[in-house]
């Protein structure tokens, strides 16, 4: 939601540049707190290489389709990252896919078709084709950007700071040279406040204390299948989009195949 509504007064870089720099001040005032700036020599290169996929070309990608598509189509259309990163995880982590685990990642691209049926029924043309294709290569830069990060030992607080480091300036060259730099009205701050700290810092912060508190990792994580349907509700009230039949119906297929995936994932894990 927030990204469509910053959409409307900047460009998808312009908006990234103020994020990104929100993001970065974030992660440095909690490494402050802690006291930990740590990174393993060996992890040095990994983080330009994370920091020039997220935030960098993720977020270029992700916020090309939101500038091209209606937001409750983007949306479901990227929370399908969790079924590439089991599909990516075969060929670069070696792990199998169940049959259960085949089905879901059906079930959820069967979601996939009703919400690009959505799409085309908007009417949208070649830019709505555009602004999909462009929603799901994000899925892919989402989920090789976490494989990466699973060859890292160093403390991830550590990792996003020292990523987002090495991205800031990249971001910041690019929106100079393609956008010119946005006007720093208290209209753009707040939707640059908004996407860096609750999208994309201070979110990640919460969740990972979330995982240091709870007694159960399994029983938290399905929360998160809670967000897509109300970011939907958001969407419909904040920003006045009528959903569609095909796109509830879609995101209901998504997340259920995402969940049925996850499942048998973590079955073939405990399983001896």
């Amino acid at each position: 939601m927030g990204f469509k509504l910053g959409l409307q007064l900047l460009t998808p870089l312009q908006l990234l540049l103020l994020g990104t720099l929100v993001s970065w001040l974030v992660f440095l005032l909690a490494s402050l707190w802690r006291r930990n700036f740590a990174l393993k020599a060996n992890d040095r290169p990994l983080v330009v290489l994370l920091g020039m996929l997220n935030p960098t070309a993720y977020y270029i990608v992700l916020f090309a389709a939101y500038d091209r598509l209606p937001a409750h189509i983007a949306q479901p259309l990227n929370y399908t990252w969790a079924i590439t990163l089991a599909l990516l995880a075969v060929p670069l982590l070696g792990q199998h896919l169940s049959r259960q685990a085949m089905l879901g990642i059906l079930v959820s691209y069967l979601g996939v078709v009703a919400v690009i049926s959505s799409a085309d029924a908007s009417g949208g043309g070649q830019t709505a084709w555009l602004g999909v294709a462009l929603a799901l290569a994000s899925t892919l830069l989402w989920a090789a950007y976490w494989i990466l990060q699973t060859r890292s030992s160093s403390d991830p607080l550590g990792l996003m700071f020292w990523s987002f480091s090495a991205a800031l300036p990249v971001i910041g060259l690019l929106t100079w040279l393609l956008d010119g730099w946005p006007a720093l009205t208290l209209e753009h701050f707040a939707y640059g406040l908004w996407v860096g700290a609750i999208e994309m810092g201070v979110t990640f912060l919460l969740w990972q204390q979330a995982l240091r508190l709870t007694a159960s990792v399994a029983r938290i994580s399905q929360l998160i299948f809670f967000a897509p349907f109300l970011s939907l509700l958001l969407i419909h009230f904040v920003l006045g989009e009528r959903i569609s039949t095909y796109a509830v119906v879609g995101l209901m297929l998504i997340v259920a195949g995402v969940m049925l995936t996850n499942r048998a994932q973590s079955q073939s894990v405990t399983d001896p």
